[in-house]
């Protein structure tokens, strides 16, 4: 061993490695076993990708829901604020009828006993020109 700390490998000389692996990083290595780590490095890479993209997509589409659903919401907002004044305009335009409404109920008891009234008088007038063709007669 060097004093300066460098170990020297059987097979490629002096490295910097203090690893007790036979693993060096220079070894030739089994072509097959390379070329699965590398094919496994990038699916499992692809896969990661995958579900990092899915999951930004899980959270745009709750982002456009929720900006649907503000809209949405905004909207029934103002129907119903405007639903509420129109029944306000409503409630008041009744208010305003109402005595109207109490002389025509007024009038309407009035033509009623008018009527009643008529009849009575009709079926009077029919029985005195009864007795009156009666006294013609005799």
């Amino acid at each position: 061993m060097d004093s300066d700390g460098v170990t020297d490998s059987p097979r490629r000389g002096p490295t910097l490695s203090t690893s007790t692996s036979s693993f060096e990083a220079l070894d030739p290595h089994d072509p097959n076993l390379s070329r699965l780590a590398n094919s496994l490095f990038s699916k499992t890479s692809e896969y990661l990708y995958g579900e990092l993209t899915s999951t930004l997509d899980d959270y745009k589409l709750l982002e456009n829901m929720n900006r649907a659903t503000i809209t949405k919401y905004s909207d029934m907002k103002h129907i119903a604020v405007n639903v509420s004044k129109s029944m306000g305009e409503l409630n008041e335009k009744y208010d305003t009828l109402i005595p109207l409404l109490q002389q025509i109920d007024q009038i309407e008891d009035s033509v009623i006993k008018l009527e009643q009234a008529a009849y009575k008088l009709d079926a009077y007038s029919k029985r005195l020109e009864t007795k009156f063709k009666n006294l013609e007669k005799r």
